[in-house]
């Protein structure tokens, strides 16, 4: 998610872009299939099934990766990308407490029975179906994480949740372009365009880290371990939820979207959704290589 800006509705400000170049994306509706073309750079076999990448979960249990877009869920697990579900704009997502859980939000696509925007909504298996939990026909969350605690979303308003259905207000002078947060912990990082601000207390209060990098995205692959990406793709590694950074490796390509999780060989495994595919590391973000490549 681009950083948002200040000035701007909603609809264009989560999708302001970093350097101030605003995405034409406010009047998004879900297209009639993937998109089509591949950059010259891409690895064969490693193509993104949709151009809007809104989210990227990654079990650390399955190994399954899954990518929420314009146009749905989609597994990218193996080539090619399999549909998960119907064709809903999913500008809201993350992964809950236990296997096949997620939480979404954003707008209905064609043949949806769904309201507009979809409020927040909730799928316990892996996404092939979901109930609406709230705020039907009112919240777009274009950022929402989960904590020990429950859910913190952004929706023009920071808000949190101890079940998805009720809310409380959340005051907070900045608009996050991503949140990120881990079911077993309540430390939340909010990615602003003035620096990271970390909560301590599941999204209830918030503090700049002033010495921290300019993070853009940012994911935990434990509740202590926490990486991030800024805005020209350099990586950073957080032992200790975010208060302190170190710089890492690279990321080419223009990142939509990133997931972490914590490998078999002690290092966080990040995934990265870009303009060249599904990137990965497997050595904390020094590295980067096609998720498909052996």
């Amino acid at each position: 998610m681009p950083f948002p800006s200040k000035t701007r509705p909603l609809a264009a400000a989560v999708m302001a872009a970093a350097a101030g170049l605003v995405l034409a994306l406010s009047a998004c509706t879900p297209a009639s299939g993937p998109a089509t073309g591949t950059p010259s750079t891409q690895p064969a076999g490693n193509v993104l099934p949709s151009a809007h990448i809104h989210g990227l979960a990654v079990s650390g249990d399955t190994g399954q990766v899954l990518l929420a877009t314009h146009d749905g869920l989609f597994d990218v697990t193996k080539q090619p990308a399999t549909k998960i579900g119907g064709t809903d704009d999913l500008m809201g997502f993350t992964a809950g407490q236990g296997q096949g859980i997620f939480y979404a939000s954003g707008h209905p696509g064609k043949g949806s029975d769904l309201p507009n925007p979809l409020g927040l909504i909730k799928s316990s298996d892996g996404g092939k179906t979901w109930e609406q939990l709230s705020r039907q026909g009112e919240s777009d969350f274009h950022a929402l994480t989960t904590t020990k605690s429950g859910i913190v979303a952004f929706d023009g308003t920071l808000s949190t949740s101890p079940d998805g259905k009720t809310w409380k207000t959340v005051a907070a002078g900045f608009a996050p372009a991503v949140l990120a947060g881990n079911p077993n912990s309540d430390t939340v990082l909010a990615t602003t365009q003035e620096g990271i601000q970390r909560s301590t207390d599941g999204g209830n209060t918030w503090v700049l880290e002033k010495s921290a990098p300019v993070i853009q995205f940012a994911a935990f692959a434990t509740p202590t371990e926490a990486v991030g990406v800024e805005p020209g793709g350099a990586v950073h590694y957080s032992s200790d939820g975010g208060a302190t950074w170190t710089r890492k490796g690279q990321i080419g390509g223009k990142v939509q979207a990133i997931a972490a999780v914590k490998g078999t060989d002690g290092n966080p495994h990040i995934w990265a959704a870009t303009a060249d595919g599904i990137m990965v590391s497997t050595d904390g973000g020094t590295t980067f290589r096609p998720a498909d490549a052996s």
